[in-house]
C-alpha cells in the first residue's frame, strides 16, 4: 500500500505525519510505503491513500481515500481513523 502524508510545503507538517502513521501502521500489523509531499507535488503521485490534517479539506473535495486528522501527533487518532478506514 502506498500513503502519501501532504501539508503546504511539504517539509514539516507532512514529515511529522509520516511518521505518525508509520507509527501506527505498525502497530496495526500493516505494511506500507509512506512518502510525504507538498499539496503542489501530490497531483502527479500515485497513491492508494492520503493522510493529511483537516485544514487541506477543501483541497480534497470529492476524492475518495484521502483521511482527514485533528492532531497530526496523535497516533491513537491517527490508528483509529486507519482502522475506520480498513474496515
Amino acid at each position: 500500500m502506498k500513503i502519501i502524508t501532504v501539508c503546504g510545503l511539504g517539509v514539516g507538517t507532512s514529515l511529522m505525519l509520516k511518521m505518525t502513521v508509520e507509527s501506527a501502521m505498525q502497530e496495526l500489523g500493516r505494511e506500507a510505503d509512506v512518502e510525504h509531499w507538498d499539496m503542489g507535488t501530490i497531483k502527479g503521485k500515485e497513491r492508494d491513500l492520503v493522510v493529511t490534517s483537516e485544514e487541506f479539506r477543501d483541497s480534497f473535495e470529492g476524492e475518495e481515500d484521502v483521511i482527514f486528522v485533528q492532531n497530526i501527533m496523535s497516533k491513537e487518532e491517527v490508528k483509529e481513523k486507519l482502522e475506520e478506514y480498513f474496515n
